[in-house]
């Protein structure tokens, strides 16, 4: 299979950098933009010389050209909006958080499997440079037998309070950012099974009258005994990005360790023969790539990465990582995660899927 892939684009203001990545893509073309905003739909038409939107997913859902269905609408419509993408036949790719419970997701794999479809999880921030040569590495076996890893997300994004979309149902800083930090310890260690925790409600959260854990720890071990540490904190100062990278992952293993980050594109290694002093892999070269736009809010580069390995996994007949059942499996440890918050115990992700009454044993 050699054609492009046609996407129609759900949620347009995230959606901004998965329409740079389509139209910069040799494996794809656009299909159609969908908001129910239709000033910002006129909006992106203009900014990337496009004409074709429509205000009624139903109609996208409806057009037989289009492949698969981008989602970028608030965490709490994803579900939905997944469900109804796998009814009409289509493909779909969808930002993290896949969902905001697991109240959705027997119903999703039933869904997936009736449409024999492909489902992937936009978790952008493998798709960085820095952690994909971390990844690369990783899989060559220059750190050796992995140890230990730690991983954060931490920002200041007190600015976040303000949207009205943080006062809806189902918002928390877990789900909506420290998500990233999760995903990240997952990829290397998927079988995580036990999880420990400790956070707290700064008073500049409570002063939004939301009463959600703003600052977060939590250590995550596997079936094998392996750990690792996860570190969120949303509402108070930081340090800045040149100093303590907003995300973060350091692998530490018998041969060697490697940390790797962002938004800044760097990576640090210290493989046989070891030094005293890792070395700094400087990847800015692909700064204009990774960031499109204003600032560094959107990083476009990570979606068109995975969009492009997604296309490949389509042609070979291969299921994208992470898929619907990865990304289940990161909503049970993120429920555990939550209830460990909630208890001041040691919580299983096995009985938060048997108490769910969800199977992900692979076919």
């Amino acid at each position: 299979m050699n054609q492009k892939l046609s996407m129609g684009v759900l949620g347009l203001g995230e959606g901004r950098s998965i329409i740079s990545a389509v139209l910069n893509s040799k494996d794809w073309e656009l299909g159609c933009l969908c908001d129910l905003n239709e000033e910002l739909c006129r909006e992106r038409c203009r900014e990337f010389g496009v004409d074709r939107y429509t205000t009624d997913y139903e109609e996208m859902l409806a057009d037989p050209q289009i492949d698969v269905i981008g989602i970028y609408t608030p965490d709490q419509l994803h579900a939905t909006h997944i469900k109804m993408a796998l009814l009409a036949g289509k493909h779909v790719i969808c930002t993290k958080p896949l969902m905001v419970s697991l109240d959705e997701a027997n119903a999703l794999l039933e869904a997936q499997k009736k449409a024999g479809k492909y489902v992937f999880v936009g978790q952008s921030s493998r798709y960085f440079e820095p952690m994909r040569r971390q990844h690369q590495d990783y899989t060559a076996g220059r750190h050796g037998d992995l140890v230990t890893l730690e991983t954060h997300y931490i920002s200041d994004s007190r600015w976040f309070l303000a949207r009205d979309w943080s006062h809806a149902k189902g918002f928390s800083w877990m789900y909506n950012f420290m998500i990233h930090a999760v995903d990240l310890a997952a990829w290397y260690l998927p079988d995580i099974e036990v999880v420990y925790g400790l956070g707290t409600v700064s008073q500049n959260t409570e002063d939004y009258d939301l009463h959600v854990p703003d600052t977060m720890k939590f250590l995550l071990k596997d079936k094998s005994g392996k750990f690792a540490s996860v570190t969120g904190a949303y509402a108070t100062p930081t340090l800045g990005s040149a100093v303590q990278q907003n995300i973060s992952c350091t692998l530490r293993g018998t041969k060697g360790i490697s940390q790797a980050g962002y938004p800044k594109l760097k990576y640090y290694t210290n493989f046989e023969p070891l030094e005293k002093t890792a070395e700094l892999h400087d990847f800015n070269e692909f700064h204009d790539y990774y960031f499109r736009f204003e600032a560094e809010n959107h990083h476009a580069g990570e979606y068109q990465n995975y969009i492009e390995d997604f296309a490949e996994c389509v042609r070979k007949g291969k299921m994208p990582l992470p898929d619907l059942k990865e990304g289940i499996h990161t909503l049970a440890v993120m429920e555990a995660m939550d209830e460990a918050l909630k208890t001041g115990q040691a919580v299983k992700v096995s009985d938060i899927l048997k108490r769910r009454k969800i199977t992900l044993e692979r076919d």
